[in-house]
């Protein structure tokens, strides 16, 4: 069965493809080569290979030429898209920044009102005061001059009664001199009486006159005093409530923050104490627990100015920057797995310019294996920022810095892939999203 397939197999090869012979001849002898028909087959399909690779490699690389001319262009739109994009984000950024700048201001020109409000406070609770003062003095006169006036008529009468009994009781003898001289005395004494009477009604009436005057004069007061009470208190709610809120958006324990910092409150003129009004063993007044209770508000003002100004609300970098990488989980390149990413990482030239994001001291300053160079600031509250991979460092250890001062300049030291800021924030030595804070402080600055 084989030999007969093999058979027509070879036929048919003959048929079409029948043997052929190359000859060689060379100037001595002349040799062919045998062409048999599969041999024809073997090398017709190996041409024919070999043209069809061609042709296909040929396809491949015009269609890669097309392809990848479409991937530039592409790619070159892509580019403006992200740079239109990146340019937006900065403008906005700018934006934000003047916009924190004017909150800014605004927050020092509220400040700066309530302590004009607070002494014109106690400046009017101290004339409040002396008004009281002076009516109580012009009451007191009043009923020491009404004592006098009633001793006078009392006394009128009495000169009245002697002289109308002088005649007929014998007191007097029958002399018209003396008795036209007792006349003269008793008419010159009650007139006297009758002259001290009469001032002593018009300083009556002055002092009545003079304490409605003083009375409206309080009733004013009150009024004024009420409508900067008002201002006060709108004043501290809005003032108050965004930086509670701020610190509370970041997680923050605002009493705990607020008892800390007073405890260890060290700035120029201390914390503010509520006022204390004489009150003679009675209940404070209603205008001295109001004026207490924004004392408090404003002494839990200061307190928070005080408290921003330790924790890290600020931003690290004030120049143009790209956000590359957030706070989380991601793909580790070398091991496959997912790693924490502690940080953010904020992108930009070599040598942008890296500051504080809060007051602080310098704990570590210098190389620090995969971070490159490295800072790290202990602030409190039990804080801690790190500022890696950066170029230069120009704090040391154990320096105490403020929010705003310039620690170093953004570089790619360390294991990185391209110059930026990686940056951190831990509490307790746990790393939490910075952004928590940034956020939260773009809210109120």
């Amino acid at each position: 069965m084989r030999s007969r397939l093999a058979i027509r197999l070879h036929a048919l090869l003959e048929h079409y493809f029948p043997e052929r012979r190359v000859f060689l001849r060379s100037d001595k002898d002349t040799r062919f080569i045998r062409l048999r028909p599969h041999v024809q087959v073997i090398a017709l399909g190996g041409s024919a290979m070999l043209v069809a690779w061609a042709i296909i490699a040929t396809a491949i690389v015009l269609m890669d030429s097309i392809g990848s001319g479409n991937f530039r262009e592409q790619a070159k739109r892509d580019r403006q898209i992200y740079e239109t994009r990146l340019n937006h984000l900065a403008s906005e950024r700018d934006t934000r920044a003047e916009e924190a700048l004017a909150a800014q201001e605004r927050f020092n020109s509220s400040l700066e009102q309530i302590s004009r409000m607070q002494s014109q406070l106690l400046a009017s609770e101290t004339r409040r005061r002396e008004l009281e003062t002076g009516i109580e003095v012009i009451q007191t006169t009043l009923r020491r001059t009404m004592k006098d006036r009633d001793a006078a008529r009392a006394a009128e009468n009495e000169l009245r009664l002697a002289l109308t009994e002088t005649p007929g009781n014998g007191m007097l003898d029958g002399s018209d001199d003396a008795t036209e001289g007792a006349v003269n005395m008793l008419s010159t004494v009650l007139a006297e009486t009758a002259a001290e009477r009469d001032q002593i009604m018009a300083d009556a009436r002055e002092a009545l006159e003079q304490a409605d005057e003083m009375a409206f004069e309080i009733r004013l007061m009150q009024d004024q005093n009420d409508q900067i009470f008002r201002q006060l208190e709108e004043a501290m709610a809005v003032s108050v409530k965004p930086l509670d809120k701020m610190f509370r958006s970041a997680g923050l324990n605002t009493d705990s923050i607020i008892n800390q910092v007073r405890r260890g409150y060290s700035g120029q003129g201390g914390p503010l104490t509520p006022l204390s009004f004489s009150t003679k063993g009675e209940a404070p007044s209603p205008d001295a627990m109001r004026a207490n209770r924004i004392l408090n508000q404003m002494d839990r003002l200061n307190l928070y100015r005080i408290a921003a100004e330790k924790a890290p609300f600020a931003i690290p970098v004030k120049n143009a920057y790209r956000f590359t990488s957030g706070f989380g989980y991601r793909r580790d390149p070398k091991t496959g797995g997912r790693r924490l990413h502690q940080g953010v990482d904020f992108a930009g030239p070599v040598g942008t310019p890296l500051y504080a994001t809060a007051d602080g001291v310098v704990t570590h300053s210098g190389w620090s294996s995969g971070y490159g160079r490295l800072v790290k600031i202990q602030h409190e509250f039990g804080i801690e920022t790190r500022y890696a991979h950066m170029s230069k460092i120009n704090v040391k250890s154990g320096q105490r810095v403020s929010r705003g001062d310039r620690i170093g300049d953004m570089g790619a030291s360390g294991r990185v892939t391209g110059p930026h800021l990686h940056y951190e924030v831990r509490i307790g030595g746990k790393a939490v999203n910075p952004m928590t804070y940034i956020k939260a402080a773009n809210d109120v600055f």
